[in-house]
């Protein structure tokens, strides 16, 4: 059966797009790899995730070291972003960031003191919102499977112990069972002498009490 054509458009729902993105990531980075072992190629490849989370793979050397070629081969690329020169604009820009959150904290908590906010300033509230629900996801998710991952160690531990109990129950039932065998026996010879005995005796009617 013929595989329909993919429509190139956004994936609404979220799981799908969630598949499709790890799915997709795994086969650029791979493709990534196989062109530089392939034509002794350097590549480097950032990924950002609808999250913000970074994925990075640099195929020779570190992904700074591309990074700084890329700048020495283009000199346009640090006019074009000033960020990757001045520290100063990113401060700026981290501290208004900042100031951002903290309004959208209040915003959260009520309202006070913090205003009304522009729609901007919800779209960034908003994405460090998903950021901070798929961090505390991850969190959570890591932890559960910790504690899935202990109470299997301990059910396999426990399962060991009732193992060694039951061999120590059977080893003690056999040593007891083969201790009073040769009473069962002496038991068992002795009626047997002594019926022989009367039988012998019924034979000349003599009977003795």
């Amino acid at each position: 059966m013929a595989r329909g054509k993919i429509q190139m458009k956004r994936i609404e729902n979220p799981v799908h797009r969630q598949v499709t993105f790890c799915k997709r990531r795994a086969g650029l980075l791979k493709k990534a790899k196989e062109l530089s072992v392939l034509c002794d190629a350097e590549i480097g490849v950032f990924i950002f995730s609808a999250h913000g989370k970074l994925y990075q793979q640099a195929t020779k050397g570190t992904m700074q070291d591309l990074i700084e070629r890329y700048i020495r081969c283009n000199p346009g690329a640090a006019a074009e972003d000033p960020n990757l020169l001045d520290p100063n604009k990113e401060i700026s820009m981290l501290k208004q960031e900042i100031e951002v959150l903290q309004k959208g904290l209040s915003f959260i908590n009520g309202g006070a003191g913090g205003g009304a906010m522009s729609l901007d300033e919800l779209n960034v509230l908003e994405k460090h919102l998903e950021m901070w629900m798929h961090h505390i996801r991850s969190t959570k998710m890591n932890i559960m499977f910790q504690e899935i991952q202990s109470l299997k160690n301990k059910e396999g531990i426990l399962q060991a112990a009732n193992v060694h109990l039951q061999d120590k129950i059977d080893e003690q039932l056999e040593m007891t069972a083969y201790n009073m065998a040769p009473m069962f026996n002496e038991d068992l010879d002795y009626t047997l002498t002594t019926n022989n005995i009367l039988t012998t005796q019924n034979d000349y009617g003599i009977y003795q009490f």
